[in-house]
């Protein structure tokens, strides 16, 4: 049997003019140059991404490197991007990125709505010179709406999305969700946006805007909150740790740590009574329905000692390797455990990224195509790196024009 022919990466032969800074936009422009596609990053050549400068910090002449200080977290959202400076102010700098719309497949940027309008670089004018031509925006708000100009931060979209009020203990004040699940959530859907828009545009011939709200985006993470309040007036509020309607689902916990147990159908409650040797717990009359378990005197009264005291002597570990295959029972794990997990490190969820002449490890792609997937390893661009191949290669200027718009602080 003949081998077969290696197939492209799905988003081969699309390219992506990215205008992204910080998170919300740059993860997206990265999900997609991981597939792919290739992406361009635009940075003005004296004011570049100042995630540039956020910690931790490489510094390549420690072990051989170039020298100079890189920012890891910066690697961690812009692998696999050709950079290109420009400076989208200067009356060159705009002609020459009318030139890469006309040759580009996507435009993706994440200013407040207005910015590029104000540079005369909106989606209306450059849909003009591109019909095909799909503008995927990331921001606070969105391009409709009251609220559309005001600004927006990770945290503006858990809070005006409802998820901030929801989050935390019963009794005490909300808590921002730990990480930035707002940034994060806009740029999937920035994704499938785009992604959507470029099926799309193989169909139609055209393009269009694809508007993505990070209100929007964290509005969708709130589970049951909007149709119970929708349906019964129910207004979620903090519920610590456990669930809205189940029992026993919760964090508990153990001789080293903590673990997640949700074992609370009727199944998983007779399997997990088998585990820890007490099976006539699940005959229980008091105890036999998910509804019984649920009430919060007999949850409290009967079911939580009884998981307190199956828990206390064993360490996460061990209740893992008793129990996780079987029921909902896992180990809240550090970073440090995370980084050193055997089922992440199999599949290949953390990728070495060349910073500053070093190999650091930052999270890899979670998207697993068995054909074409993702590369396994990744290099972050310097600012302008990639200047050269885009204007010379890409773009067709003659080495002239490179020089003198190099010379002028347009690129």
């Amino acid at each position: 049997m003949a081998p077969s022919t290696p197939r492209l990466p799905p988003l081969a032969g699309i390219t992506i003019v990215d205008l992204t800074r910080v998170v919300a936009g740059p993860y997206a422009s990265m999900m997609l140059a991981d597939l792919g596609a290739r992406v361009i990053k635009i940075e003005h050549p004296s004011d570049p991404d100042f995630v540039r400068r956020f910690p931790p910090m490489v510094n390549g002449g420690d072990d051989g490197g170039d020298g100079g200080e890189q920012s890891a977290y910066f690697a961690q959202y812009n692998r696999h991007k050709l950079s290109a400076s420009l400076d989208l102010k200067h009356a060159d700098g705009k002609a020459l990125f009318l030139q890469m719309v006309r040759k580009a497949d996507v435009v993706m940027e994440n200013f407040r709505p207005g910015t590029m309008e104000k540079l005369g670089l909106g989606y209306d004018r450059l849909k003009q010179e591109n019909p095909r031509l799909i503008y995927t925006s990331v921001s606070g708000f969105g391009h409709s709406g009251p609220h559309t100009r005001r600004p927006a931060f990770d945290a503006t979209a858990q809070a005006s999305g409802g998820l901030w009020s929801m989050n935390g203990k019963p009794g005490e004040p909300p808590l921002r969700v730990g990480t930035i699940i707002g940034d994060v959530a806009g740029s999937l859907y920035a994704t499938i946006g785009t992604l959507a828009a470029l099926r799309e545009t193989e169909r139609s011939g055209l393009g269009q805007l694809v508007d993505i709200a990070q209100q929007d985006s964290v509005v969708t993470l709130t589970e049951t909150a909007v149709v119970n309040y929708t349906v019964s007036g129910q207004i979620a509020e903090p519920l610590g740790n456990e669930h809205a309607f189940v029992r026993p689902y919760d964090l508990y916990p153990c001789k080293d740590g903590y673990v997640f147990f949700g074992s609370y159908s009727d199944r998983l409650w007779r399997d997990c009574c088998a585990i820890f040797g007490e099976p006539e717990l699940a005959q229980d009359p008091e105890l036999d329905t998910m509804e019984k378990r649920f009430q919060r005197d007999v949850y409290e009264r009967r079911v939580k000692p009884v998981i307190l005291r199956w828990f206390a002597d064993r360490t996460k570990a061990e209740l893992e390797t008793m129990a996780g295959d079987h029921i909902a029972l896992t180990p809240v794990k550090r970073i440090d455990e995370v980084v050193a997990d055997p089922h992440l490190r199999a599949r290949g969820m953390f990728m070495p990224v060349t910073v500053a002449g070093r190999q650091v490890e930052v999270f890899g792609s979670p998207l697993k195509l068995s054909a074409t997937p993702p590369p396994a390893r990744g290099e972050a661009p310097q600012l302008g790196q990639h200047n050269r191949e885009v204007y010379l290669s890409w773009l067709g200027l003659s080495e002239d024009r490179f020089a003198d718009l190099c010379q002028r602080g347009v690129i």
